[in-house]
């Protein structure tokens, strides 16, 4: 759809095939402050001894908001189609973000 088809209000968003290939997260860490929410995805692998950030997306509340409840209108769509969801217990992970700061 070319940007003069556009009805009032739409937006044109362009996926690169770069992004389109993803990047495969299986742990996130969520910080938020007063004014925003960080979430860290990472990929973890069993019985490696260090981690790296994929990718880091900061939300505004508002946003972050939105986005938990798309992702439980999803998974609840996703569970009337294929099933429950089976939640596995794992052992903690250990995080160590570098070396600790001092006062």
């Amino acid at each position: 759809m070319s940007d003069a088809k556009l009805k009032p209000g739409q937006i044109n968003i362009e996926l690169d095939e770069k992004t389109a290939e993803g990047i495969y997260s299986n742990l996130a860490i969520i910080n938020h402050s007063s004014s925003e929410f960080v979430v860290d995805f990472v990929s973890i692998m069993p019985g490696a001894p260090k981690a790296n950030v994929k990718s880091r997306i900061i939300l505004t509340p508002q946003h972050a908001k939105r986005l938990v409840r798309a992702l439980k209108d999803n998974i609840a769509r996703f569970e009337s189609s294929f099933g429950d969801i089976k939640d596995i217990e794992e052992p903690p992970i250990p995080l160590n973000f570098g070396p600790a700061g001092q006062a």
